[in-house]
């Protein structure tokens, strides 16, 4: 079954109206046809089960069958990603898109191997974007989540320390003991933020501004990947609230 994102505005009492590259996606790509059903989800998280009923050149009108469960996790969760070379941001996006992330924010740290101007970074920040949209529809979300715009650390830090619980996966005497701590502090309704560094590993000056204010924890005894880290540690938030 097909996902769709539209504003409210293009719900009525009894249909919806798809209009603009999802109308042209729906009908010349997935030639989708009259009776087949799809889920459309609003901005303000309405789900809904429709049935194609009409398909012009330019639109498609689906009647609402039934309202539909929510997908999306019961708080929400802001990764901080330290931009890692190559196209391993595409997978951080894609991934913690399916987990449930709400939102990720690009960070160029001091030891971050890329540098990018603030030319490239915009182009990146709309390909990382239109990624996360393509998760979302593929994970069936009920909310798209968002790219932000690249931002450098002290910017990422400020707005790290007003989430409700600050997750810092970083070297940590206790081990996964530290991890389920803060795993078991997790609760719906707040705004978890996860820090994840770059290759070259979080500078002292970084450490030191985020370990005292946050939940230090492990990911484990083996060394991760940016990439892998943040995946983990989106499966653990994703597992723990889940669970919850």
């Amino acid at each position: 079954m097909q996902q769709v994102f539209v504003e409210d505005s293009q719900v009525g009492k009894e249909y919806v109206t798809i209009t603009g590259e999802d109308a042209h996606h729906l009908i010349h790509v997935v030639r989708l046809k009259a009776g087949e059903k799809l889920r459309v989800s609003t901005a303000d998280g309405k789900n809904m089960l429709c049935r194609v009923a009409e398909i012009g050149d330019s639109f498609l009108q689906a009647d609402i069958l039934s309202d539909l469960i929510s997908t999306e996790l019961p708080a929400t969760v802001l990764l901080f990603q330290a931009i890692p070379k190559g196209d391993r941001m595409e997978t951080v996006i894609e991934k913690t898109v399916e987990l449930g992330v709400s939102e990720i924010i690009p960070v160029s740290m001091q030891y971050c191997v890329v540098r990018l101007t603030e030319e490239k970074a915009k182009s990146k920040v709309k390909r990382w974007q239109t990624i996360a949209e393509n998760a979302a529809r593929q994970s069936k979300r009920s909310r798209l989540p968002v790219v932000r715009d690249v931002c450098d650390f002290p910017a990422a830090l400020d707005a790290f320390l007003q989430c409700d619980l600050k997750l810092f996966p970083y070297e940590n005497e206790r081990g996964m003991e530290a991890t389920r701590d803060a795993l078991d502090t997790i609760r719906s309704g707040q705004t978890i933020g996860i820090m994840i560094g770059p290759e070259g590993g979080f500078s002292l000056e970084e450490v030191a501004a985020v370990e005292k204010k946050a939940r230090c924890l492990s990911l484990g005894k083996r060394i991760l990947r940016t990439d892998t880290a943040a995946i983990t540690a989106m499966s653990a938030v994703m597992l723990a609230l889940e669970m919850a």
